[in-house]
């Protein structure tokens, strides 16, 4: 997470030097090119566990946005001496591939994420800073844990539109999200990426198939074992749980506090018209019954409810990735049944 949070600092320094215009479409699909995907799965892989990530450069042409290169940052820890020359090293990169006649148009980043744990406060404002510059960017996600078990662990993502106007004016109350209709499965959306080769790559490639009937590729999708799969998307699913307990918890202080708050008013309140009964009784002026300069009428402000709903988010995702790789192994299971039978 701290080479996370160190590429998302040099990204903030990199991006004050980018400006374009503002897309009129919205975005419907992401093409990249496979050269550029093996590079982001190499530099995730070579790297793993650790947390990676890169720029992505292309084109936005209408409703698509094109992949067309990448480049990875380097891994740094936080300090801002770092982030200036890590900046740089960005830029530099930029000039010489434009040197070369390669596309040097920044589309947005690449990270690599461990049993899909990316929805953090720390995606959103990368995100924000992106999207002062740049009016369309997508994250490509890749998870090689995943990948392992036979699955292209690969997606696209954008903050919503209605979520980015939430967060620009910061108020995450529950009052805000009833108004604009926002739940927690609105915060991202994820765009369908269309893999694109050259003519010249796809004939290549058909060259190089092999005529085998069956490969050792196939066998291995066969494997039973995904225990240690299933038994980290365990451990996570627990932490997200706690989490969210924890952030229940500060919900339920709030509404005991408002609760408290509440009682105090009204004692306040039948002291008064206790005085003014005995002012009015005297022939005096009654006090006025509200009394703003007193502090047990201030306004509690209400938690912001954007953690919760990132770990719901992350729950979900948990949950989602346990049943299918549950589903893949009954599956599996059946199947070698029925060819033990055989």
């Amino acid at each position: 997470m701290a080479n996370q949070t160190a590429g998302g600092a040099q990204m903030r320094s990199f991006l004050q030097a980018i400006k374009t215009e503002e897309a009129p479409l919205s975005l419907r699909v992401v093409q990249i090119e496979g050269l550029a995907i093996l590079k982001i799965i190499k530099h995730c892989k070579e790297f793993s566990p650790a947390l990676v990530t890169g720029q992505l450069l292309g084109l936005d042409v209408g409703s698509v946005l094109e992949v067309t290169n990448c480049f990875p940052f380097p891994i740094r820890e936080e300090d801002e001496e770092l982030e200036a020359e890590g900046a740089n090293y960005q830029l530099e990169m930029m000039r010489c591939l434009r040197e070369v006649n390669v596309d040097n148009n920044t589309v947005g980043w690449y990270q690599s994420t461990l049993l899909g744990s990316y929805q953090t406060v720390e995606l959103i404002e990368t995100f924000m800073n992106y999207q002062e510059n740049i009016r369309r960017c997508v994250c490509i996600i890749y998870d090689p844990s995943k990948s392992n078990q036979g699955v292209l662990a690969l997606k696209a993502l954008k903050l919503s539109d209605s979520f980015m106007e939430l967060h620009r004016s910061n108020s995450f109350t529950g009052e805000m999200l009833r108004e604009k209709n926002l739940t927690w499965v609105d915060i991202f959306e994820e765009i369908p990426i269309k893999v694109s080769n050259s003519p010249l790559i796809s004939a290549v490639m058909t060259e190089l198939q092999t005529v085998q009937p069956v490969s050792q590729c196939d066998l291995d999708r066969l494997q039973l074992s995904s225990t240690p799969y299933m038994e980290r998307n365990l451990e996570f699913l627990i932490e997200c749980m706690d989490d969210l307990s924890a952030e229940q918890q500060k919900f339920q202080f709030h509404y005991r506090n408002i609760s408290r708050q509440q009682a105090q008013q009204q004692a306040w309140l039948q002291r008064r018209r206790a005085d003014n009964a005995a002012r009015k009784a005297a022939g005096e002026e009654p006090l006025p019954e509200e009394d703003p300069t007193n502090p047990i009428f201030k306004p509690i402000p209400d938690p912001s409810r954007l953690e919760s709903f990132l770990i719901t988010n992350q729950i979900s995702n948990h949950c989602n990735q346990i049943n299918g790789v549950a589903g893949q192994n009954f599956s599996k299971l059946y199947l070698t049944k029925a060819l033990h039978d055989v």
